[in-house]
């Protein structure tokens, strides 16, 4: 979560309001009330706390469940004032689900999500392009504060379909993201494209936008690193 969106809702955030963080598990936000997450409350915190407040969640108010499946979270509608939901869409199944439920049970919100770039760049995470764990390109509407989502086509490594791995290099924090600010309602849908000419233009668009696809990297760079079989004894 970006530091200024952290910090704009600890200060802006009454003490009486309620905060629910939907998928907070890796890093979970202190001011949070209630977390909503697939992974459980005692192995929390793989990558440390958002900031260094004591928690306002606790384990009671920790719900481990499957926030994909389709049911209804176990929130009344508007039980929140906030929703927080920070880098998570990318990595669920279903993000437009997400949204709805989060529009549900909350009045207003943030989400924050990988930008483009982040998912077309090679080197990123590995010597792959993107962030291997993703599941879809997120995208901010062209207009109003929604989202569009695009299942990640498993031909970026190809050449000519990813950028080069200079392309985040002096990019801040904040163009590395989209983040929302939402009230009442954080639209969201999936962009479906059909056929290889609908693909191929919306992909070419997105590379022009960030300066064209970039060289292909060096076949080492390329080759899988799975490990060395052990050789068979010469007979």
């Amino acid at each position: 979560m970006l530091d200024a969106a952290r910090e704009r809702l600890n200060t802006a955030t009454p003490d009486n309001a309620r905060v629910l963080d939907v998928g907070g598990w890796a890093s979970p936000l202190p001011r949070a009330d209630d977390v909503l997450d697939l992974l459980p409350y005692a192995t929390r915190g793989l990558y440390g706390s958002q900031d260094a407040a004591p928690e306002r969640f606790t384990e009671a108010t920790w719900v481990q469940r499957d926030i994909c499946d389709h049911e209804p979270w176990p929130y009344a509608d508007d039980a929140f004032d906030i929703a927080v939901c920070s880098h998570t869409l990318e990595d669920v199944r279903d993000p437009v689900w997400v949204c709805r439920e989060l529009s549900r049970v909350a009045k207003s919100g943030y989400v924050e999500v990988p930008a483009p770039a982040q998912e077309l760049t090679w080197g990123v995470h590995g010597p792959w392009v993107g962030w291997s764990h993703h599941h879809w390109i997120c995208e901010a509407e062209e207009e109003g504060s929604g989202l569009r989502f695009t299942f990640k086509p498993h031909l970026l490594g190809a050449s000519g379909r990813h950028l080069p791995p200079s392309t985040l290099d002096g990019v801040t924090e904040e163009d590395r993201v989209i983040s929302r600010w939402w009230q009442g309602v954080i639209c969201a849908h999936e962009q479906v494209l059909i056929g290889a000419q609908d693909l191929d233009g919306w992909l070419a668009s997105l590379l022009d936008a960030h300066g064209g696809p970039g060289p292909d990297p060096p076949p080492t760079a390329r080759r899988p690193r799975w490990p060395q079989r052990p050789r068979r004894p010469q007979r």
